[in-house]
């Protein structure tokens, strides 16, 4: 029937099936009019003349009450959340495999329950023993959270509707499965399908649901790039094995800043936050050493340094060696063409070696005048003050260019008892915090006055 409906009313929209003068359903007259249809496509792909109903649109400055937050208790995830948790978002989790991820969010369910919320933990990789095991070596036994071992996404659906908790836990979302789509679990369209279902029956039922996802070989999460489109929130869960530190990064967050940390350390009994990163990643430096750089730089709102350590050593190969940990590839030979070229520092049959201590990984390109400080100190086996913070963005040309929150790097270093500052030209009024600031103009005058190398 509603193929045929070609005419409507103009004044009621009242649809028919042929023209009349009189429209039988509000009694105008001469209000009907033939239905030119919303798509004009093939019948079977097109949307064809059949009409929905209207829905109200508003303009930008109608003001709408901001959705209401709950905050965990835990300062480092309420910080890479904007403030807390959203009423109604969608979260997904990424890491690598035996990163904490799992920890973390039975961590965040307990606290979440204390403060009130109704907290659903579905597994669909674990047992519900396993979880509990889990709780009782957190010391989370006691904690109101609810649990669940199901990747049946339709009974899952079909809980969350008769309880309506508040958050919702989905570990993972690889392991889910929709009867709808005739394909396995953790494939595209499953995935794609169910994370689909579960945003759309998060933000109907006003509930916030918190996905956990696989990553690939190259660290992204598993899956098709719309899942991470569909969600209001995006965190990677990072770290090195070898190390206890764990950094939870937002990379996408409708609802507060993007590419903002916290960071935990991991224990024996589950991850503990560090409210002092910085302290934290300083914590083993030792005496100065050559190819040693303490970095002043900026994650999200947060000021954090760190050390980066450099080594150049003889090659024994005809193809000397470059590896990274912790920085971009990309941009260390970057640094190392605009040293060779504009400051006469060769690194030709020499194995360069870059380091960020503590296995946090820089992404900003202020780290660039330290990773030059470094190489070149780990080259002219001459160490740095120890005293010294280093930032500061490099052109091709050899320039530095200033770079943002310049004062709040500063402030971070003189509170953990730096003195000095090399960077590049601050811009007027920048607040000194009482350091010694020496600004440079290029990298060839920094190489000359802080190494006499040229």
């Amino acid at each position: 029937m509603a193929k045929d409906l070609t005419f409507t009313c103009s004044d009621c929209g009242a649809a028919s099936a042929k023209w009349s003068g009189r429209c039988d359903a509000c009694g105008a007259w001469n209000s009907i009019v033939e239905d030119a249809g919303l798509s004009s496509g093939p019948k079977k792909q097109g949307l064809g003349k059949h009409r929905g109903k209207s829905i109200p649109l508003t303009d930008l400055a109608t003001q709408e009450a901001e959705p209401p937050r709950t905050q965990s208790g835990v300062t480092e995830l309420d910080r890479v959340l904007g403030g807390g948790l959203t009423k109604g978002s969608a979260l997904l989790v990424g890491g690598d495999p035996g990163i904490g991820k799992s920890t973390l969010l039975l961590q965040a369910a307990a606290r979440f329950a204390r403060n009130g919320l109704r907290v659903v933990y579905i597994s669909g990789e674990e047992s519900n023993a396993q979880v509990q095991m889990r709780a009782r070596r957190l010391g989370l036994e006691k904690s109101p959270v609810r649990l669940a071992a199901e990747t049946n996404l339709r009974d899952i659906l079909t809980t969350l509707d008769q309880d309506t908790p508040d958050l919702c836990v989905i570990d993972s979302i690889q392991t889910m499965w929709s009867d709808t789509v005739e394909s396995a679990p953790g494939s595209v369209s499953q995935v794609r399908s169910c994370a689909h279902e579960l945003t759309t029956f998060a933000k109907k039922r006003g509930m916030s649901v918190v996905m956990v996802g696989h990553v690939t070989k190259e660290g992204a999460i598993a899956g098709p790039r719309v899942v991470e489109h569909m969600v209001d929130t995006v965190l990677y869960f990072e770290g090195e094995r070898g190390h206890q530190f764990r950094i939870l990064r937002s990379v996408k967050n409708r609802f507060g800043p993007a590419d903002e940390i916290g960071v935990f350390e991991m224990t024996g009994k589950g991850l503990a936050e560090v409210k002092n990163p910085s302290a934290l990643f300083l914590s083993e430096r030792g005496e100065p050493a050559p190819g040693s750089v303490v970095f002043a730089g900026v994650e999200g709102t947060r000021p954090v340094l760190c050390e980066i350590q450099a080594l150049v050593a003889p090659s024994p190969h005809s193809q000397p060696r470059r590896s990274v940990v912790g920085w971009d590839g990309g941009r260390l030979a970057m640094i190392m063409a605009v040293l060779e070229s504009r400051c006469d520092v060769p690194f030709t049959g020499l194995d360069v070696y870059l380091n960020v201590a503590g296995g946090l990984r820089i992404n900003e390109p202020a780290a660039d005048l330290a990773v030059a400080a470094a190489l070149v100190s780990a080259r002219e086996d001459a160490a740095l003050p120890r005293e010294a913070v280093i930032f500061g963005e490099i052109s091709l040309s050899g320039a530095l260019r200033p770079v943002i929150q310049t004062e709040n790097r500063l402030k971070e270093a003189q509170k953990l008892g730096f003195t000095s500052a090399i960077m590049p030209r601050a811009p007027k009024g920048t607040q000194g915090a009482g350091m010694d600031l020496r600004e440079m103009q290029d990298l060839a005058g920094f190489v000359e006055q802080v190494f006499g190398a040229r």
